[in-house]
């Protein structure tokens, strides 16, 4: 069987007048679709697959099992946007979102956070470049994300990056930690592949 990768789709308007905003984001109408906004520029990916959305959402339970009983912040579903940066805009989308209690905002927003969450979670999809997830977790943490989680199902690791710069690679024997952002939340990698 050949599988075909689509790569996510650049919608440069060429000038930075054109550049799209959060607003103008929030907006727009694309169904199916997953859209971000990447200094001005929107991307829009093909819908994830089922294993993507199989492994997030055992990610996001088990944080929100972890998360609800101790009363600890907010745990979002996938595709929250969050509104990293402006002019030009940056409107990031993880696939699970952990926003500590005292930072969730109140009330909560209409549009995107403008804010960065504490942690902020990616499952690889077959069409994800490293270039790109790389970006990405860069986005997160110069915005202020101080864990990020990448999950690659396909070859069962995962990559933990944190806002000291140091980066840890995980096997599926191994274990998720929420470290000083979760304390005491301990996931095994291979519970949610």
């Amino acid at each position: 069987m050949l599988l075909t990768v689509k790569p996510p789709v650049y919608i440069d308007r060429m000038s930075p007048a054109a550049l799209m905003t959060a607003e103008e984001l929030s907006h727009l109408n694309l169904p199916r679709q997953r859209t971000e906004l990447v200094r001005g520029v929107l991307v829009v990916r093909e819908p994830a697959g089922y294993r993507h959305g199989e492994v997030t959402m055992s990610l996001s339970a088990a944080i929100h099992d972890f998360v609800r009983p101790r009363k600890l912040g907010r745990v979002l579903a996938a595709e929250t946007g969050f509104k990293l940066s402006s002019n030009p805009d940056t409107v990031r989308a993880p696939d699970v979102a952990f926003l500590r209690a005292e930072r969730v905002p109140e009330p909560p927003p209409a549009g995107y956070a403008a804010l960065a969450p504490d942690l902020a979670a990616e499952v690889l999809s077959p069409d994800d470049r490293p270039g790109e997830v790389l970006e990405k977790v860069g986005d997160w943490l110069n915005a202020g994300v101080r864990l990020v989680w990448v999950v690659d199902p396909a070859r069962g690791l995962a990559r933990v990056y944190r806002a000291d710069g140091t980066e840890t690679l995980l096997g599926d024997g191994d274990a998720f930690d929420g470290e000083e952002v979760l304390p005491g939340f301990s996931c095994r990698i291979a519970d949610v592949l």
